[in-house]
C-alpha cells in the first residue's frame, strides 16, 4: 500500500520514554532534537507549528507511552 493519500508525514515525533530525565527529545520537521518537559511540549508545537492539533496521531508520532513523561519533582536534578 503507498498510497500518498494515506501516508502523512509526522511533524513531531517524540523520542522513546527514558527514566533517567523529566524531558523527552522531541524532533520538529525541518529542525532538530529538543529536549523538552512535559509543560513545554504543547507550547513548543504551538509556536512552531500554530495550526497543528498536538493529539493528532498522523502528525504527532510517539517512539512509545504517548502523552507520558518520567516522573519528576521540583528539587530534583
Amino acid at each position: 500500500m503507498n498510497s500518498n493519500s494515506s501516508t502523512t508525514e509526522p511533524m513531531v515525533e517524540v523520542a522513546e520514554f527514558r527514566t533517567d530525565s523529566r524531558y523527552r527529545l522531541v524532533h520538529f520537521k525541518g529542525g532538530g532534537w529538543k529536549p523538552l518537559a512535559p509543560e513545554e511540549f504543547e507550547p513548543e508545537i504551538k509556536h512552531l507549528f500554530p495550526d497543528l492539533d498536538p493529539h493528532d496521531p498522523q502528525l504527532v508520532q510517539w517512539a512509545d507511552r504517548p502523552w507520558e513523561w518520567p516522573s519528576w519533582h521540583p528539587g530534583e536534578a
